[in-house]
């Protein structure tokens, strides 16, 4: 038997090539974490490009000038919104945890009081099977209650750090000035030191990750805030005509943060919440938060189809797969960066799955 060497030797090197761009994703997202401050900036700088531009050709002044208008407007914006948003996060989150042990409490007796009013001789459950059930229910709301308290205090620890706040803050700024006016230099000095193969294979590489991860991912983080100021603005809005809803900040970034998540969406949130309202007596906020899931499901349904120009036309169970991955490896940060992964993965190897994965890697 004659072994064609030529044949594995391709089918060798485009393993070996798939092992590398996810060994080189995994190295990215590391030094992204490390660089945190430098990669918001790139990210704000996406989205203020647009504005830059519009004014440099409405007004013919130069592009730094251009820059550093547009950027004190919204530096002021966000520096004005984070010192509320802060200051509600701390009055929030210290009057949550002081009234943690209250709420646990009062769950604890609504579960009992539910469990009580079962008829078990009906369903045929032994005493030993209804105590199990009840214990199993009150180690689940003690996680549950532990987890909320960790979550809060890490919330809170992280935001009166107020020195290493400071300096990310700092250099995301200067960061993002920089980017911004000095944007053509940059990309100079780039195919300056670089061969001129490399910067050709690295552009089409990059142009194409901005148009279908940046584009998408842009797009995803403005549906999502659009839908963080729709429940941030009705929660509050309840809170001042009467309803009860005491932490209006803290539930409108737990809705954000399921929103973010794909798949899951605000109404992962908003509809237990409600039925939970409804359950307890509470119509009026069961209607409210209703409202305001109906005004969020409109506003995407009209907004989603101008902002996200194409869909990354992977079906949802690859995209659960994903997230499931990321968890399993990294926690719940991974339930964001593993869709993330599977698109750039799509978009490098878009010629191989389109002609089928094992085929493009063993057809000779």
């Amino acid at each position: 038997m004659v072994i064609d060497m030529g044949y594995w030797t391709k089918v060798f090197r485009r393993i070996l090539l798939l092992i590398m761009s996810i060994l080189g994703i995994f190295l990215a997202f590391k030094l992204a974490i490390f660089y945190m401050p430098f990669l918001i900036a790139f990210i704000i700088s996406l989205f203020i490009e647009p504005i830059i531009k519009l004014l440099m050709k409405k007004t013919n002044l130069s592009r730094k000038t251009s820059a550093i208008i547009v950027l004190v407007v919204v530096m002021s914006i966000i520096i004005g919104f984070l010192i509320w948003g802060i200051t509600s996060l701390i009055s929030e989150g210290a009057n949550l945890l002081s009234g943690l042990n209250d709420y646990f409490e009062k769950t604890y007796l609504m579960i009992q009081d539910i469990i009580k009013n079962i008829d078990f001789s009906k369903i045929q459950i032994s005493d030993e099977v209804r105590n199990t059930i009840g214990n199993s229910l009150l180690d689940f709301l003690s996680m549950i209650s532990e987890f909320i308290k960790n979550v809060v205090t890490s919330m809170l620890n992280i935001i009166t750090s107020i020195p290493a706040v400071a300096i990310y803050v700092v250099i995301t700024i200067l960061s993002l000035y920089f980017i911004c006016t000095d944007k053509i230099y940059m990309l100079d000095q780039l195919e300056h030191h670089l061969p001129k193969t490399w910067v050709k294979k690295i552009g089409i590489h990059v142009r194409g990750l901005i148009l279908s991860l940046g584009g998408y991912l842009k797009a995803q983080f403005t549906l999502i805030l659009i839908s963080f100021g729709i429940v941030l603005i009705g929660l509050y809005f309840m809170k001042i005509i009467g309803f009860n809803i005491k932490y209006p900040m803290l539930a409108a970034l737990a809705i954000g943060f399921v929103d973010a998540l794909p798949i899951l969406g605000s109404g992962t949130v908003i509809i237990p919440w409600a039925i939970i309202s409804a359950v307890n007596g509470d119509i009026k906020l069961a209607v409210g938060l209703l409202i305001v899931y109906a005004i969020i499901i409109i506003t995407r349904q009209l907004l989603e189809p101008r902002i996200v120009s194409k869909h990354i036309g992977i079906h949802p169970i690859f995209t659960l797969i994903a997230m499931y991955t990321g968890f399993k490896f990294i926690g719940v940060i991974g339930m964001f960066i593993g869709p993330i992964v599977l698109i750039i993965l799509k978009n490098i190897y878009g010629t191989m799955i389109d002609k089928g994965f094992m085929k493009a890697i063993f057809e000779r």
